[in-house]
């Protein structure tokens, strides 16, 4: 299966082969314009990672991860979880408004599932909603029911290859491709420039890196001297479990999501990315050289495990500039303590202030999903980290019963680099630059899969309006 090759002038380029590119390029062509989609990573068959594989058992941090990079982007291709409630996934609902996302959401979704996802969702109600609500409240969390459908790693990969196939007849595209930067002329994006010289005009760019690209579009953003709203960091760690402590809850909701403000430093914590039956995996980010974790849970693989993160969110102010920087510094911290790799750490070893051990490790109940080298979280962790953490699996042990055993894992680090928030218009153009557009993680628009499809909707549409 090759991609096409870019055959000259276009009406639409766009950066990044995740749901916001994918589903831009899908509006386009449907209006009958010439577009070139352009990724660094690779096609959904080559997407391959050796860990996963079984072929290794750290990472052998490959010149482009196949977790987080490559056609689908990283949500798509590693989990699939769709979020279809609007109180999730970014801040689209800024830009277009509540009764436009939740359309936008909706006509989202049903092409996932004419693509092949799963037509049943989870959506939980009644008495389970209201006492899980109610528990959570007394402990101080905030538990919000959400409408979720889980296509699965290995299904996504189906219909994400079935995107592909349907898109790949109407325009071109180039993988394995990284683009080095934006061609502006009087000020107006013309074109892109490849890392091996060669160039592609385009009347319009849509930049759509995701999450992965965000150093990147760091860079570029730097370059334009474009103007950013907020820097919000996320930073936090993967928590695995057996599935017998949230199966009661992950039954009825799928994934439990929380919010938390933690008494001590009065931060603001959340569940994240929760996987039933799941795995926790690496990502590696070839453009800071660093390892970090997430998770993932698949339609025909199980395991006895469930994982999810929990994230502390941080906004700095000035003169503090480098958010992205901030969040890779620690996550190198705890590469070097792990000799390249991520850390695990007994949640009663971080409270008792000792590294772990891989004997005690064997002697817990949780039997690990992936290799990670056992060690001490509050050397790479500031204490305020830490301290969020450990009172937030305390408070939400009132909702999952269990979770804050001292056998717990926690696995970091684990962030989020969609850091850059840009200023942008309603219709998400650039408001200092002609014929420039940003959507998806990357830009700050959105964080998921659904919000960031549906960003790439909202650009294509305003594009074809200016034509």
């Amino acid at each position: 299966m090759k991609s096409s090759k870019p055959k000259g002038n276009y009406d639409v380029i766009i950066i990044g082969a995740g749901p916001a590119g994918v589903f831009a390029a899908r509006e386009l062509i449907g209006q009958g314009k010439k577009v070139l989609i352009a990724d660094k990573g690779k096609l959904i068959g080559d997407r391959k990672c050796p860990i996963v594989n079984g072929e290794i058992k750290n990472c052998s941090k490959c010149g482009t991860c196949a977790i987080v990079s490559g056609w689908g982007g990283a949500g798509s291709a590693s989990d699939g979880k769709l979020t279809l409630t609007t109180g999730f996934g970014g801040n689209l609902e800024e830009y277009i408004g509540r009764a436009e996302l939740l359309s936008m959401i909706g006509y989202v979704d049903d092409i996932f599932v004419k693509f092949g996802a799963d037509p049943n969702y989870y959506e939980v109600s009644g008495e389970t909603a209201r006492e899980t609500i109610r528990v959570g409240a007394q402990a101080g969390l905030r538990v919000l029911p959400a409408r979720i459908r889980h296509i699965g790693t290995d299904a996504s990969r189906e219909v994400l290859n079935a995107m592909y196939e349907n898109l790949v007849q109407k325009c071109d595209i180039r993988m394995s491709s990284f683009v080095e930067d934006i061609i502006i002329k009087d000020g107006a994006a013309v074109g892109i420039r490849f890392a091996d010289g060669t160039e592609a005009m385009g009347n319009y760019v849509l930049t759509a890196p995701g999450r992965e690209g965000a150093p990147w579009l760091e860079k570029i953003v730097s370059k334009l001297k474009l103007p950013i709203a907020s820097m919000p960091v996320d930073i936090g760690v993967r928590v695995e479990v057996p599935d017998s402590v949230c199966e009661n809850l992950t039954r009825e909701f799928y994934e439990v999501k929380c919010l938390y403000n933690t008494p001590t430093f009065d931060d603001r914590c959340r569940t994240f990315c929760m996987n039933p039956s799941g795995f926790v995996v690496h990502e590696y980010n070839k453009a800071n050289h660093l390892v970090t974790v997430n998770g993932h849970s698949l339609k025909s693989k199980k395991s006895g495990n469930t994982n999810f993160a929990i994230l502390v969110t941080k906004n700095f102010t000035q003169p503090f500039s480098d958010p992205i920087g901030y969040a890779t510094h620690i996550a190198k911290l705890a590469n070097m303590l792990a000799g390249g790799s991520i850390l695990v750490q007994r949640l009663a070893d971080l409270k008792d202030g000792r590294r772990s051990t891989q004997s005690r490790i064997n002697r817990g109940m949780v039997e690990p999903t992936v290799s990670a080298e056992p060690g001490d979280l509050s050397l790479v962790l500031p204490h305020r980290y830490v301290t969020d953490i450990v009172e937030f699996l305390d408070a939400l042990n009132h909702v999952i019963p269990g979770v804050n055993h001292g056998d717990t894992l926690l696995y970091g680090v684990e962030i989020k680099l969609y850091s850059l928030r840009l200023e942008l218009k309603k219709n998400l153009a650039v408001p200092s630059i002609k014929n420039l557009w940003m959507a998806g993680d990357g830009a700050g628009v959105s964080r998921g899969i659904i919000q960031a499809a549906a960003s790439g909707v909202v650009a294509a549409r305003a594009m074809c309006e200016m034509v």
